[in-house]
């Protein structure tokens, strides 16, 4: 009797790995049971939908997408990036006290952000 190593079974609890699929099998010959072709028979969940609201410097009459009531959204204006850059500039010419802060306080260099004054949900930026 001769002791063939491939004809041993493998050692107790040690599963030997499954051969991997040949191409034809993987195109299209596979049962849907197989671990190699995904299961696409699964439910979807709901589906979260992100609005994209055109908003400008100036309050705008709309329909809030969250509690869909006919609204002028409220605004609320922050120093934007251009503000920073152009207190940066001055202050670099040599406008330390208080001149370089003048950009901080123009409309023009302001971000508007714009939210639902019935519901107070997010709606959007305008940036400068």
């Amino acid at each position: 009797m001769s002791k063939n190593s491939s004809a041993m079974p493998p050692p107790y609890g040690i599963v030997p790995p499954a051969a991997p699929p040949s191409y034809a099998q993987a195109v299209g010959g596979v049962a849907p049971s197989s671990p190699y072709v995904p299961n696409h028979s699964f439910t979807k969940g709901p589906e979260i939908v992100t609005t994209v609201v055109p908003v400008g410097p100036n309050p705008t009459h709309m329909i809030c997408p969250h509690c869909r009531a006919e609204i002028d959204t409220s605004t609320k204006s922050t120093p934007g990036l251009i503000a920073y850059i152009s207190s940066g500039i001055l202050c670099m010419i040599g406008c330390f006290l208080g001149c370089c802060l003048i950009p901080c306080c123009l409309d023009k260099c302001m971000d508007v952000s714009h939210k639902c004054p019935n519901c107070d949900n997010y709606l959007g930026t305008y940036k400068r």
